[in-house]
């Protein structure tokens, strides 16, 4: 059958194969220009490819269409009863689903004397409406039903959508989580009357802290510096934030700038070893034009290893630049737990420190779409010192540990070990793609000039 095929002009070509063609054919050869253009499709195809990783138009980072999941994420459905609620085990990350109206329920089969963690981040689509009091509340529940802890997280006055987090806690001492056995985790929406239906995204992940080798004091550290720190100085380095926890990009002592648009969302991770105090300060630079004012601009949020809320802290905004600090940080200490202060309680691990920056979607309607330019000035202070000895080993085996591996991370700026995140995989990817595009345009030269000169011997022999 011919093929057809037609210009802009109009014209068209009823395809009928030439006797030179069918000649080749017959001396069971291919013809140096079709094996040409059959390289260069595949080439065509391995480019375009490529060029879809590096130059295809970039979403929002850390928007809500974009959040950047973990690679390493299980699939598992929430359950409408504790009946049919699928096992999350220590160690592992999640993807789930959450509808407007509905709880969710996850099982959790856990020992006598382990501390479990399970955190979760709601991603609402891009687009939706939220209510300033809508969000998500987590809670552990025993297998009677009773409640161990809850903790809930809200979008709050600029009713920007976003990824929040929130968290509950297994603590094997308390009364009512004492004992090994089933457990559950129930996810809720919380006032969701004013927003959209839209479901939303979930990423869950589930830790365990083994109970300590010798018990110590059980009262939280009543000394240490509390005064609020003076920020770092200096020119701010450029360094992209990454678009989740998983992705979350390494960052340590000094300051870093990246640049964000409104309704935007950027993760950071910094290296706190036991001993170490934090502190950091936010900074959102002035805009081009416009007026108007935004009452939470700026969102500055700070979650522990396991992901746990510690601090959060925001700016208004009238058009000049603004910087805002989180409260002071007691170092980082086990027995901070005992603390009845959130921030001071949450700093109760070693290992990496997530700054989570959110850009209220306000910003474009009274100052433009931006971008804005904001750094985030990081201070780690104190020597570190040894962990509080544990009986056993966390899971993830490295969650509280610092490494060499994590301060280099800080240094250079990668995920480091973070798990899978899809930014530093797809940079990779996209070297890759580029690395193997210029050998096959190499190889593609050096058919194309053999393919020619066999054709030139084919021609001079059958001249003879």
């Amino acid at each position: 059958m011919g093929h057809v095929r037609s210009n802009d002009e109009g014209w068209r070509v009823m395809g009928r194969r030439t006797a030179w063609w069918r000649t080749t054919r017959a001396q069971g050869g291919r013809t140096p220009v079709a094996g040409a253009v059959r390289r260069v499709v595949v080439l065509a195809a391995v480019l375009c490819a490529t060029a879809a990783l590096t130059d295809r138009p970039a979403m929002a980072a850390g928007s809500s269409s974009s959040y950047g999941y973990d690679k390493g994420d299980r699939v598992v459905d929430g359950a409408t009863g504790i009946a049919d609620a699928e096992d999350l085990k220590p160690g592992g990350t999640y993807r789930s689903s959450l509808s407007k109206g509905a709880g969710v329920y996850y099982g959790l089969d856990l020992d006598a004397t382990s501390n479990a963690y399970v955190s979760v981040t709601a991603v609402p689509p891009a687009g939706t409406t939220v209510a300033a009091t809508d969000g998500i509340k987590v809670s552990m529940r025993n297998a009677k039903g009773s409640g161990c802890t809850y903790r809930s997280a809200t979008f709050g006055a600029g009713r920007s959508p976003h990824p929040v987090t929130a968290w509950a806690v297994r603590e094997a001492g308390k009364a009512l989580c004492k004992g090994s056995g089933k457990y559950y985790v129930l996810v809720e929406r919380v006032d969701a009357s004013d927003s959209s239906s839209d479901t939303w995204g979930l990423e869950l992940t589930a830790v365990s802290e083994p109970a300590l080798a010798q018990a110590g004091a059980t009262d939280a550290p009543q000394v240490w510096d509390s005064a609020s720190p003076e920020a770092v100085t200096g020119e701010a380095r450029r360094r992209a934030g990454g678009s989740g926890f998983a992705g979350a990009v390494a960052v340590g002592q000094g300051a870093w700038r990246d640049d964000i648009g409104p309704g935007r969302t950027l993760f950071y991770k910094v290296p706190v070893d036991w001993g170490q105090q934090l502190s950091v300060t936010a900074e959102l630079g002035a805009s081009d034009g416009g007026s108007g004012y935004v009452n939470r601009a700026l969102d500055l949020a700070l979650y522990n290893p396991v992901r746990a809320s510690v601090d959060q802290a925001g700016l208004g905004y009238r058009g000049s630049e603004r910087s805002v600090a989180l409260e002071p940080l007691p170092p980082v200490e086990y027995r901070n737990r005992y603390s009845v202060v959130d921030h001071e309680n949450g700093m109760r691990f070693a290992g990496s420190y997530y700054l989570v920056v959110h850009l209220d979607a306000q910003l474009a309607d009274d100052f433009g779409q931006g971008p804005f330019p904001v750094t985030l000035r990081v201070r780690v202070a104190g020597t570190a010192h040894g962990g509080p000895g544990y009986a056993g080993r966390p899971e993830p085996r490295s969650i509280f540990d610092v490494t060499a591996q994590d301060q280099a991370a800080a240094v250079t700026g990668s995920a480091g070990g973070g798990g899978g995140g899809g930014d530093s995989a797809m940079k990779v990817l996209a070297v890759a793609g580029i690395g193997a595009g210029t050998v096959l345009l190499a190889t593609l030269g050096v058919w194309t000039v053999s393919a020619r000169r066999r054709e030139r011997d084919r021609v001079s022999t059958a001249a003879l």
